[in-house]
């Protein structure tokens, strides 16, 4: 006994001590907001992020100084909260509730009770079946831990990072959540092989701390068919964070959900005859998470129609998509539409009334974006509002007129590579896409540059253009006051001019694609990775500020904004 409880602190403090201390790290305070960060694929030397701050650190101090000998502040100065990442807890949050999923699952509820009740009757008191499901717990944290330790380092971090972005994963990825969520809604099961489920019951009949790791073992294999799905949507998850220990921390998540209710029916066995017995329910949960996997899958086929320019999957095929799949999850949830593993419905229960109500009332709030409506908070997760075809939110905010240039700029030459981004446009904002071509723009109308490090399938991005940049003050500014450069670092489409491409002396990679440009640009001139990323520089192209990542608080970007215009005013004005 003393043995047992003894290995379980021992393994739970080094898993612990582990996942504490990465997490520590990543609580560095920064000088800018790294909340919520969408990392994007890019050639890098060296920890890009860890010289970004040194370089930010070195700019602010040497502003500070000359700003002292100056004897004046520094105009328009911009406090940036230091805020700390939250996607590591986000990534375990998410693999937690993905585990609260699990357990509700047929494979996986039934079992519950009769795991219980074998520990406490082989156990013979119950002191050692408390312990014995504690080691059991223990042996399922360990076995999806190591899962998530098995991806990373199959994969490396670096590539974790390219799973964002790059189309054959995001492809790959859709079609393995398409299959995912057919298998939920009982097309088929998706099993391991019968045989090493065997291997693992026979093995679990050995005594002690072996038998109770094979005895987990079995449980995670023989409950893959309902696990399954969960677990590849988290992975796929977790992998596109870019995080190095997203896998692992997800899967530390998703297994102390799941090993939770084993421990403590344990201690309270008699809180087993509160749980709602089995039944057509636990079939309703699997099929409505089937539902779910689909309607995830699309934000995947998505950001692979915008970065290769297919033109097919706009903003109102996505929405009109989420809308029917919404439609058939309240039809299922009253019992118009049943499928094979479904037992008769003769009432419907005031929970699953309430789950209807909810997910009926989010199909309304979807429907008027089908016209242009903002749908702010999943702004972030559909096509930019440029792909739809008929927009009266842009029509209404540009008064129904064109946008039009504030001073001749024929001199300057069409613009180049525009074709290639007016679904990116955002709202009627002219934006520019060539670096020296943005800068003769900047020079005759003599205003500086905001240039917007920004991606496809950068979520962050859109909720910024579509939670901040839609702000009137904010807008007014971006229209009036600043040439804005849209600098798209993951698009696989547009091929640089021949005159064009080159050899990155930073990444020693042949660049052809304006997408690879700018992300190059990124990391060599401004020793960042990440995506938004907001520079303001003068006509010369040098940088007024430290740059601003995604800060959803409109004033707080409005300040940005107004001390880069003060800076550019104070240095280049005349010019």
């Amino acid at each position: 006994m003393k043995k047992h409880l003894t290995l379980i602190v021992l393994i739970l403090t080094i898993f612990c001590f582990g996942v504490d201390k990465s997490i520590a790290q990543s609580k560095k305070v920064d000088t800018v907001s790294t909340d919520d960060v969408q990392f994007t694929s890019i050639p890098t030397k060296a920890d890009s992020i860890a010289m970004r701050k040194a370089k930010m650190a070195s700019e602010a101090a040497a502003t500070a100084t000359q700003a002292a000998a100056n004897g004046t502040k520094t105009p328009g100065t911009v406090v940036l909260k230091a805020e700390i990442p939250k996607t590591l807890w986000q990534i375990f949050i998410a693999g937690f509730l993905g585990g609260l999923l699990a357990v509700t699952m047929p494979c996986i509820y039934p079992m519950l009770p009769l795991t219980v009740s074998f520990f406490t009757k082989k156990a013979g008191s119950k002191a050692k079946a408390v312990s014995q499901a504690a080691l059991y717990g223990v042996s399922i944290i360990v076995i999806y831990v190591a899962l998530g330790l098995i991806i990373t380092l199959l994969f490396g971090s670096n590539a974790l990072n390219a799973l964002a972005t790059n189309g054959i994963f995001n492809f790959f990825f859709f079609l393995l959540l398409v299959v995912f969520g057919i298998s939920f809604l009982g097309a088929f099961e998706i099993t391991l092989p019968s045989s090493f489920a065997n291997k693992l019951d026979q093995n679990s009949d050995k005594g002690g701390l072996t038998g109770l790791f094979f005895m987990a073992a079995t449980l995670v294999v023989v409950s893959f068919s309902c696990t399954g799905p969960i677990i590849g949507s988290l992975l796929v998850e977790a992998a596109s964070k870019g995080e190095r220990l997203g896998p692992a921390l997800g899967m530390f998540g998703f297994s102390l959900a799941l090993a939770i209710p084993f421990v403590l029916f344990a201690l309270f066995p008699s809180a087993l005859k509160t749980l709602p017995k089995s039944g057509g329910w636990l079939n309703s949960v699997k099929v409505v998470l089937g539902f779910l996997e689909l309607a995830f899958a699309l934000k995947f086929l998505s950001n692979v129609d915008l970065a290769y320019h297919w033109n097919i999957f706009d903003r109102e095929v996505f929405l009109s998509l989420w809308i029917a799949i919404g439609l058939l999850i309240v039809l299922y949830l009253l019992g118009k539409i049943k499928f094979s593993g479904d037992s008769d419905l003769p009432f419907i229960s005031v929970p699953r009334i309430f789950i209807t109500i909810v997910v009926f009332a989010f199909v309304v709030y979807m429907i008027p974006g089908m016209w242009g409506a903002p749908l702010k908070s999943i702004s972030a997760f559909l096509p930019p509002p440029a792909t739809q075809d008929f927009n009266l939110y842009n029509l209404q905010l540009s008064g129904g007129k064109a946008s039009a240039e504030t001073a001749d700029l024929k001199d300057i030459g069409p613009k180049k590579y525009a074709d290639g981004f007016t679904r990116g446009k955002v709202m009627d904002l002219e934006g520019w896409y060539d670096y020296d071509q943005a800068l003769l723009v900047s020079k005759k109308l003599n205003k500086p540059i905001l240039l917007d490090f920004t991606g496809w399938n950068c979520v962050n991005c859109r909720k910024m253009e579509n939670n901040v940049w839609s702000q009137p003050e904010v807008y007014k500014l971006l229209k009036n006051e600043f040439v804005l450069v849209e600098a798209y670092v993951d698009d696989k489409k547009v091929v640089l001019e021949k005159n064009q491409q080159y050899t990155s002396s930073y990444s020693g990679k042949k660049i052809t694609l304006l997408g690879d440009k700018w992300s190059d640009i990124q990391a060599s001139r401004f020793n960042s990775n990440s995506q938004p990323d907001y520079v303001i520089l003068n006509s010369k192209g040098d940088q007024l500020l430290p740059p601003q990542g995604a800060d959803y608080n409109p004033d707080n970007y409005i300040k940005f904004l107004n001390a880069g215009i003060a800076e550019y005013k104070k240095n280049n004005g005349a010019n």
